[in-house]
């Protein structure tokens, strides 16, 4: 079996798989093809990857020679018109709002599978990019708020006087939320935590954040430890909370969102024009709509003195890191479908690999991306 790694387009500094990655997969018999300068910006360089058995080619010797391609990001259009039918592909493909991509895979008869939707159970967990980009995510932007922030994020005494901490608000206590409290706490500030999950608070607390209580919110014990859509009586209280939590905040880390759906909007407009000037917004669903509504993704935005950063992938930031982790999720999965032999296997009986998949035999086969792409 022939596994390619592609070179990732636009902005994006990540590569699916570090050479220590590319080693197991040797070890596993699989041969490995790599895209020229693929891992250039992760500083893992075709040279490294050749020294463990790697074989470097172009783009599309990469694509006609493989069996299964991996990248971390979904296909460009000419990537995917250069692929041949059958190919397996592992990516990214946030598949609930790429419709388009996802009818020309099953046009071209790939079989995908998205790795932004493996099933959220204890035994695939060693395989949850989401989580483990998520925890980068939410490092990068404490230290992202702290670069753009006019204050001290700690408490100083100095002979000028008394410099107090800056105050944080950061909005869904997932992955991103508790990496970004445990980095905020670290830095020296006060942090105060909102999410409609109240089984979080512990965890809140016990990286020294104050959690923020709203009563009356709707936790859903089917829905893998997400948050879930909440009842207009909720959400009433909840902007009124947010609100007068935030207008007194310096920084603002905006996490929350729901799987398959827009970004629920947390921070109002006449919430950014009531804090104070200088405050800086980090938007981490900013590619699903934002918590913040002014935020547009990928821009950075000034609103009444506020900073507005709409950034959902600020692990591109941390290529090395991220590029590690990833690969370490990617290795777990494949090792489901990988037979001691090198030999690519399928098995529908496995959880895992059924929840993941997405389009098989020209047709789409993930039951919730069918529902979300044909309402």
């Amino acid at each position: 079996m022939i596994l390619g790694i592609l070179k990732e387009s636009g902005n994006e500094k990540r590569i699916a798989l570090l050479p220590e990655s590319v080693a197991t997969l040797i070890k596993m018999m699989v041969t490995v093809y790599v895209e020229k300068g693929a891992g250039n910006d992760s500083f893992a360089f075709d040279a490294d990857y050749e020294a463990i058995g790697a074989k470097i080619l172009t783009k599309e010797e990469v694509i006609g020679q493989s069996d299964i391609l991996i990248k971390v990001n979904p296909p460009t259009e000419a990537e995917l018109a250069q692929m041949k039918e059958k190919t397996v592909l592992l990516a990214v493909l946030n598949p609930f709002f790429n419709k388009d991509l996802i009818y020309r895979l099953v046009q071209k008869d790939i079989t995908s599978f998205s790795l932004d939707v493996i099933p959220r159970t204890s035994r695939a967990q060693s395989m949850d990019i989401l989580s483990s980009m998520a925890t980068v995510a939410g490092y990068k932007a404490v230290l992202t708020a702290a670069n753009s922030l006019p204050k001290f994020f700690p408490m100083f005494m100095t002979a000028a006087g008394t410099i107090t901490p800056a105050k944080v608000l950061i909005l869904g206590a997932g992955v991103a939320g508790l990496q970004a409290i445990a980095t905020s706490r670290k830095l020296g500030a006060v942090v105060e935590v909102f999410d409609v999950r109240a089984a979080v608070k512990e965890e809140v607390v016990g990286l020294g954040g104050k959690f923020v209580e709203v009563e009356g919110a709707v936790d859903d014990k089917t829905a893998g430890g997400y948050a879930v859509e909440q009842g207009e009586d909720f959400k009433k209280r909840q902007a009124e909370a947010v609100h007068n939590h935030a207008v007194k905040s310096d920084v603002v880390i905006c996490t929350a969102q729901i799987p398959g759906k827009k970004a629920p909007v947390l921070l109002k407009k006449e919430t950014v024009e009531s804090m104070k000037p200088g405050s800086v917004i980090i938007d981490l669903a900013a590619s699903t709509g934002g918590n913040c509504e002014l935020t547009r993704n990928d821009e950075t935005i000034f609103h009444s003195g506020v900073r507005i950063i709409g950034n959902s992938n600020l692990a591109v930031d941390m290529p090395t890191d991220a590029s590690k982790m990833f690969g370490k999720n990617v290795i777990n999965f494949l090792k489901l479908m990988i037979s001691p032999k090198g030999e690519f296997k399928l098995n529908w009986e496995d959880d895992i690999v059924k929840g993941t998949c997405v389009t098989h035999n020209k047709e789409v086969v993930h039951e919730r991306v069918k529902a979300a792409i044909n309402p």
